[in-house]
Formats: structure tokens, sequence, C-alpha cells
């Protein structure tokens, strides 16, 4: 189908990478957390506080689904839980060449220590909660990537040449 997917732990550069990829390939870039958004009319932190975890991980299913009806050639930013999911690894894999981008629990937290619209960071120690949840995740991450590129210390230019020397 031509897409690349960008996977990886909130933080990460999903979506910063995305659009900047999609600006050097030229291709159209979608962020699923954005058309999940769009779709419910409210924001990831509405859906968790009026649905839950596991409607918004439905939401993402059906998410994928509907792109794989239709989306080629494009690149595509994921939600950091996405992955989480077998069914959704295995519809990634359809999709398209999964990238993850990964990064150390230290370098996460310095990314998103203010961001209070991440719902699953609120509370005591995120510090300790983004190693338990990457801890948790990194398999299903693994599971699902094609490539796997470490961004800790790079910066985006760095990042950017390490993916289109994988997908050329």
């Amino acid at each position: 189908m031509g897409n690349v997917i960008l996977i990886g732990f909130m933080g990460a550069g999903k979506t910063t990478v995305g659009f900047r990829l999609s600006y050097r390939l030229r291709k159209p870039v979608i962020d699923t957390d954005k058309e999940i958004e769009r779709a419910e009319q409210r924001s990831i932190a509405e859906i968790f506080a009026a649905e839950g975890e596991e409607y918004f991980r439905d939401s993402e299913t059906r998410c994928l689904n509907r792109l794989l009806e239709h989306t080629s050639n494009q690149i595509i930013s994921v939600g950091g839980g996405l992955p989480l999911r077998e069914e959704n690894r295995k519809l990634l894999h359809t999709l398209g060449q999964v990238i993850y981008l990964r990064a150390t629990a230290e370098t996460i937290y310095e990314r998103v220590k203010h961001d209070t619209a991440r719902p699953l960071l609120q509370g005591d120690n995120p510090l300790a909660k983004i190693r338990t949840m990457l801890a948790a995740r990194e398999s299903c991450y693994q599971d699902a990537a094609d490539i796997v590129i470490d961004v800790d210390g790079k910066d985006f230019e760095q990042i950017l040449c390490e993916i289109e020397k994988e997908i050329a």
C-alpha cells in the first residue's frame, strides 16, 4: 500500500517526525489520534474521561480498519497505545511498513512532563509510570515494527535520514 507507519510511546516524536517526513517525501500525513478526535467530535482526554480506555482502544481499531479501506502512499502516525492489541499489530502490518521510534523513559519524560493532555500520565511520579508502561509495551512495539529507529540524542534531521535510508 506504500504507507509508512510511525509507532512508539507517547512523546517519542511520531507526530513531529510524521509531519516532517510527509514534507520530505511529499506524501500526505494522517494522525490516528486526530482522526479519532474528528470522528468522535471530542478530544482524546474527553473520550478517556467519558468512556474509558477500552472504548478508546476500540476506536483505534475502527480507525485502522477505515484506513485500510482507502489509504495508500501516506505517512501514518499512530497513538502510543494502538499497537498493544494483537489485532491492531496485524492491521498495521497490512497497512504498510511500520517504523518504531524508540526512546528511553527519561527522554519521554523530558518531552511530556508539562503536557496535561496526556491522560495516562496524570498523577504522582509520571517518570515511574512511563518506565512501567514502556517496559510493558516494548514487546508489542517490537512485534509491530518492521524497522526500529532509536531517537535518543538525535535531532529530527538525523531521524529522518535514518528513516529514508531504511525505506529506500
